[in-house]
């Protein structure tokens, strides 16, 4: 498993923990914050599956 992937998932977790407490203490920035996160650690988790794909894993 690439690390990308990894490092990916972390950040849509990391995200989606930032986008709930941003919506549960009403702070819009964090909430975008958290969203923005989610998108990155998705696209990194895609380029990490790119990865594995072409080494073969």
């Amino acid at each position: 498993m690439d690390k990308d992937r990894i490092v990916g998932s972390a950040k849509v977790i990391k995200g989606s923990v930032k986008e709930a407490v941003g919506r549960a203490v009403g702070d819009a920035k964090l909430e975008t914050e958290g969203k923005a996160d989610k998108v990155e650690g998705k696209v990194q988790n895609a380029v990490g599956g790119l990865k594995d794909t072409i080494r073969g894993e």
